[in-house]
């Protein structure tokens, strides 16, 4: 097995403090195009497979059924920050299904939206299931679910809609699946290589001409219309994706993973900081944009998860993030 490679390091005062090791996998249609530390570490993806989650409900016709629009599958491949703009559009395509907030089965969270948090503290409401940021996800499965007239419980390993998914997940990736958890959402998460979450990304940046390939763009198109949807105001996949001026489709997941799709060339890119932290996966996938010509090292959003200095609470410059030599400068 090869270890993961050094991607990140942040510098103060001429020394390295911190770095950030981990895994990543460039590929298209016919394998690995590039890669740093181990293509076939087994990661759980989380919320970076959300497109690969979705793709039973497209692809079943569960989508056109309902109704759905572009904005509905961006919030299906969504982590959204519970903003209005999230939890009222979950709201209502959960009444255009005959269902409410009651149905979910993904637990509640206070939501990241500042303004969405201060208006519940303010007036002393809890937070529902609508703020959860996979609510649009599982509004997904409910309209799949639907389709498939399965029971009420559609989180479990062996209902007909996450079978369905483990179905897309395992054809996508082109693995078996080398286990599975339960994720933040109570859904379960499929574990897979960086390499096989990378092809499974290629597929939807090159997809075939046929109704998987149809669903596969339908979803690429909305997360680029959408970025507002698939994450929300100061996130990275929001601020990068909007850099990009639609060249790539961009989701994290939980524990440092994220994922790229960029149409244009056919590529899927995944990537896993093993310690989990956030500030690598934004530092690392910035540095893939700028490595594949999309971004500029001037643009906002990558000097603000990579090429700016870091400052502390006056302003002062304190440090730097630097790509670590042997990843791409």
């Amino acid at each position: 097995m090869m270890s993961e490679a050094r991607l990140i390091e942040l510098w103060r005062g001429g020394l390295l403090e911190s770095s950030h090791r981990g895994h990543v996998v460039i590929a298209d249609s016919n394998g690995i195009v590039e890669a740093w530390g181990d293509p076939g570490a087994v990661i759980f993806p989380r919320s970076s497979c959300k497109m690969i989650q979705a793709l039973p409900l497209v692809e079943s016709g569960a989508a056109d059924a309902a109704g759905l629009t572009s904005e509905h599958l961006a919030l299906a491949c969504a982590s959204h920050n519970g903003a209005e703009m999230h939890t009222k559009r979950v709201e209502n395509w959960l009444e255009g299904l005959g269902l409410s907030e009651s149905d979910l089965r993904c637990g509640s969270h206070m939501p990241n939206d500042p303004e969405a948090r201060k208006g519940l503290v303010c007036s002393g409401t809890s937070p529902c299931q609508l703020h959860n940021n996979c609510s649009g996800k599982h509004a997904g499965f409910l309209t799949l679910n639907q389709k498939l007239r399965g029971g009420p419980e559609y989180v479990e390993l062996d209902h007909p809609v996450q079978m369905a998914v483990r179905e897309a997940f395992e054809e996508t990736t082109g693995e078996r699946v080398a286990g599975w958890g339960v994720d933040g959402c109570s859904a379960p998460n499929f574990a897979c290589s960086v390499e096989g979450l990378a092809r499974a990304m290629a597929g939807f940046a090159k997809p075939a001409n046929d109704s998987r390939g149809a669903a596969q763009r339908r979803l690429v198109e909305a997360m680029i219309a959408h970025p507002e949807l698939v994450a929300g105001e100061g996130r990275a996949c929001t601020e990068l994706m909007r850099a990009l001026g639609g060249k790539a489709a961009l989701k994290t997941g939980a524990e440092a993973v994220f994922v790229g799709i960029v149409p244009e060339r056919g590529l899927g890119i995944a990537l896993k900081i093993v310690d989990g932290g956030t500030r690598g996966a934004e530092a690392a996938i910035t540095a893939l944009m700028l490595h594949l010509g999309l971004l500029s090292e001037n643009d906002p959003a990558a000097r603000k998860y990579l090429t700016a200095p870091q400052t502390n609470w006056r302003g002062r410059i304190t440090g730097e993030l630097r790509r670590a030599k042997g990843f791409p400068q």
